[in-house]
């Protein structure tokens, strides 16, 4: 399984990375190969100051050896040793009704020191982060999300919409990060579900990301804009930061697991303002957005 799915993460980033670029239609990906002394590596795609993506990063990596005592205690296990493969995208768009985006895709096993897996497990997901609240542009992302939960099984996308909504939640500013999408984990065979099903599941939704994002992306990139809005999508990327620093388990993961930095800390925006005490002009788009962020809605009725 785990050879299976690296094999596809590896086919997905190609994939998206040439969509991408095709958008773009400036900049280009550059790639950058890292190995893990500790076991494994992975293949790092940047790409910066392009006409459409101001920086966004697409990454595989497939990473193995003793699991750290801090994740240890996390899992609570005793002494063993992994396996991790995945891909993490995040995109910052340059034009400000551009929402950015967030998605991974990831496998991983334990084992014990004969070598024999003892757990092994799927998780994921995508979710939009706006700066301008387009409800058409929300409802079709879900839609795409629904639509590629519901050829597994009709349960997943209002259970794992809820899981999204739930992990992305800044708490120490009590609001969503952003409008959502998809977030499962721990997906493990079962008496209703094999490892194989899982698999399906997870390359569904991996496939249906470019979907669900580019549509949008090719309807708003050339929206005009003004320094006022770009300045509040920077006050925006600032609590983006913050939840990647503070909240994020695979922030934390990778830091604790002595993953490559500039890997884990790639999902950060170029341009980014904290400004005291900050809060929109009441009845503005800005105020919307913050009022959906703060009470997360059902975008599908």
């Amino acid at each position: 399984m785990k050879e299976k799915f690296y094999q596809y993460i590896q086919q997905l980033q190609d994939t998206i990375t040439s969509k991408l670029e095709a958008i773009d239609g400036k900049a280009t990906f550059k790639q950058d190969l890292w190995e893990r002394p500790e076991g494994g590596g992975g293949r790092t795609r940047v790409i910066e100051n392009g006409a459409v993506f101001e920086k966004g990063g697409v990454n595989i990596s497939a990473v193995h050896g003793p699991l750290a005592p801090a994740m240890q205690k996390y899992f609570n296990v005793e002494d063993c040793d992994f396996f991790a493969c995945g891909l993490s995208l995040v995109i910052h768009p340059k034009n400000p009704f551009v929402p950015t985006v967030h998605a991974n895709w990831r496998y991983f096993e334990m084992y014990n020191k004969q070598g024999e897996i003892i757990d092994s497990w799927f998780g994921g997901g995508q979710d939009l982060t706006p700066y301008y609240l387009f409800d058409e542009d929300a409802k079709h992302f879900h839609q795409t999300c629904k639509t590629a939960c519901d050829k597994h099984d009709a349960s997943f996308y209002p259970m794992y919409k809820k899981k999204c909504d739930e992990y992305f939640w800044n708490a120490h500013r009590n609001e969503a990060r952003g409008l959502g999408g998809l977030f499962f984990d721990y997906c493990k065979t079962s008496e209703e579900k094999t490892m194989e099903d899982w698999y399906n599941f997870v390359t569904e939704v991996g496939d249906s990301f470019l979907d669900a994002y580019t549509p949008i992306v090719e309807k708003r990139k050339d929206t005009p804009f003004t320094e006022a809005h770009r300045n509040w999508q920077e006050i925006r990327r600032g609590r983006y930061v913050e939840f990647n620093l503070v909240h994020d388990k695979g922030t934390l993961f990778g830091l604790k697991t002595n993953g490559r930095i500039e890997s884990i800390l790639m999902s950060l925006p170029p341009h980014v303002q904290w400004v005291y005490d900050h809060h929109p002009t009441k009845g503005s788009e800005e105020e919307k957005l913050i009022d959906v962020l703060q009470n997360p809605k059902e975008w599908l009725g």
